[in-house]
């Protein structure tokens, strides 16, 4: 069982990442892995390259690249998705979700945020 690990894409604030960091997870973001402006699918692809899920606020089309995985028999590591709330509240969910999902039960699973209050 091993912990799950985490890529932030550009939506999401970088002081969620560094948070997380502090907390003891394994966080990087799109702004340290030099993929600012990348297309959605293009941070799905690095995040599963990487063996990351991915944490966005953008819920619609990461939902949707998560169906199209499915459909086309691709794996990702996780889609996180989360309404825009505050860094703070992001960051308490996140441990909650990250302290109770292995990186195994993630892997393929797309997880709205807004259910770890």
């Amino acid at each position: 069982m091993s912990a799950a690990r985490l890529y932030v894409d550009e939506d999401v604030h970088s002081a969620v990442a560094a948070q997380l960091r502090r907390r003891g997870y394994d966080v990087t973001s799109a702004g340290e892995s030099g993929n600012l402006g990348a297309s959605d699918g293009a941070q799905l692809e690095f995040a599963a390259f990487q063996g990351r899920a991915i944490l966005t606020f953008n819920v619609g089309d990461f939902c949707r690249l998560h169906t199209e995985y499915i459909r086309t028999g691709r794996e990702h590591c996780g889609v996180i998705v989360s309404d825009q709330v505050p860094i703070g509240e992001v960051v308490k969910r996140c441990v909650r979700l990250l302290s109770t999902l292995t990186a195994d039960e993630l892997r393929g699973d797309t997880q709205f945020l807004g259910s770890w209050r």
